[in-house]
């Protein structure tokens, strides 16, 4: 069974002025996703600059959101590094907090092998009993986990079940399934083709879009389930302008500045993130405007 199907958010973590983390926000921000039907809290991601939190600081976020969730619907860690042994330490803090699943991002920087992945991955879920996403995103990280090394690792590791898609290659995802014979549960990481990569047997998506619009991701999900294609193609189709305007600038600037214009709170972006251009941002607003979004 997976660890959840249809709509996920990949939430930021929300800031103080001095960059702290915001529980009390973060709190907020949870109940506002549950509230508005998301299916899982994905907590410590890319979106959630997992990168610039200390390992402290990514044990205490992730606690927190399980405490908050409070079993409400799942809760998946980020947990991935470029060091294995750090992934372990990660995954092992998050299972002993009580996340039901974990998102294991390929290692960035060091370009591993392919049978580098394999041992990587291996020990990692040899070190957990929790349930493992792979999260394959070769744009940020410089390494592309191949459809033969994610069926090797789904097809050996009784706890690795899933990917997180986000290579943009619809050909190379469709052979990952083939691969996997349709078991593997795959996650969109590209918010503009939750509905494509749902089509080819994705069991839903990991959503940087989500952190304004929850309601219309988790419907998007749930109208494809149900048999709803028309409704589906709508959601999908009408957010393309607002998709494309929160990756106008590395993610999750322009997430994080929507947030804000909508009087969310959410705080800065810890360095060396920094705040979004002007030009950028002026595009972002009038997209949220024609999306529908409230902004103050």
């Amino acid at each position: 069974m997976a660890i959840f199907k249809g709509a996920g958010v990949a939430i930021v973590t929300p800031m103080k002025d001095n960059e702290d983390v915001n529980y009390d926000k973060l709190q907020e921000l949870i109940d506002m996703q549950v509230a508005a039907g998301t299916d899982a809290i994905i907590i410590a991601g890319t979106t959630g600059e997992s990168s610039t939190l200390t390992m402290e600081e990514h044990r205490d976020v992730i606690r927190a959101a399980v405490e908050f969730t409070k079993g409400r619907v799942p809760v998946v860690a980020g947990t991935g590094s470029n060091c294995t042994r750090t992934a372990i330490q990660l995954s092992q803090e998050a299972e002993e907090a009580g996340a039901d699943g974990l998102l294991i991002v390929t290692p960035y920087y060091n370009k591993a092998t392919q049978s580098g992945l394999i041992s990587h991955y291996g020990r990692i879920a040899d070190s957990t009993k929790c349930p493992i996403i792979m999260y394959n995103v070769p744009g940020r990280t410089g390494c592309n986990l191949l459809p033969e090394t994610v069926a090797e690792l789904f097809h050996t590791k009784e706890n690795i079940v899933g990917l997180k898609e986000a290579t943009g290659n619809m050909a190379q995802a469709s052979r990952t399934m083939y691969l996997t014979d349709g078991a593997l549960d795959m996650y969109s990481g590209e918010d503009a083709l939750v509905l494509p990569l749902l089509s080819i047997g994705a069991c839903g998506v990991i959503s940087v879009w989500s952190n304004v619009a929850p309601d219309k991701v988790h419907g998007l999900c749930q109208s494809y389930f149900d048999g709803d294609m028309q409704t589906a193609l709508k959601l999908q189709r009408e957010a393309i302008p607002l998709i494309d305007a929160l990756f106008s600038e590395v993610n999750p600037i322009p997430v994080k500045t929507a947030m804000n214009r909508m009087g969310l709170g959410v705080g800065p972006l810890r360095s060396p993130m920094s705040e979004m251009s002007g030009a950028n941002e002026e595009k972002l607003v009038e997209a949220m405007r024609a999306y529908g979004l409230a902004l103050v």
